[in-house]
């Protein structure tokens, strides 16, 4: 009997950490999703027409772990290519195709790239009615952002995965 009890206990024991790991509990310093350490000081240097992207990446750098720095020990997060675009297809109802291309990569503070350049790209389509030119501006001002804001995370996870490509010497 003393064993049934010890049983149910080890039992017990395993099926509440079991629980735990799936509901996706980690213990502090083990978030899967933090930037490696070897990005932990970073510089972000944009083209001028990208400020909304550089808020968004420091908000999510910052999330991940990342201090946000222009010293001498800082890696520097360039983007190389920064370009939105705007098609429209025309007809009663015109449907409007909203994209982002942005190409970065990660120098050392001498300027040394550190990976291989690598694009991202958010898309985001919607329609309106020629008669309600009104909503033609809100739409494309909310999609503008959340397709900003994507392109901030697509880069953010891709820095935490440590996955890019090392820069060919």
């Amino acid at each position: 009997m003393h064993l049934g009890k010890r049983l149910a206990a080890i039992v017990l024991t395993c099926g509440l950490s079991a629980g735990l790991v799936g509901c996706g509990f980690h213990l502090k310093g083990t978030n899967p999703s933090a930037t490696p350490i070897a990005y932990s000081k970073m510089n972000l240097v944009l083209p001028k027409n990208s400020d909304e992207l550089h808020e968004k990446l420091a908000i999510y750098l910052g999330a991940s772990g990342v201090q946000l720095s222009s010293g001498s020990d800082a890696y520097v997060l360039r983007v190389l290519d920064y370009k939105p675009q705007r098609l429209e297809l025309n007809g009663k109802l015109i449907e409007v195709l909203l994209r982002l291309n942005v190409t970065f990569r990660i120098e050392d503070a001498q300027g040394r790239p550190i990976t291989e350049p690598r694009t991202v790209v958010a898309t985001r389509s919607y329609q309106y009615n020629v008669e309600t030119v009104n909503t033609d501006d809100q739409e494309k001002y909310y999609l503008n952002q959340v397709i900003v804001d994507d392109v901030a995370q697509q880069i953010v996870r891709q820095i935490s995965s440590n996955r890019l490509p090392p820069a060919q010497q």
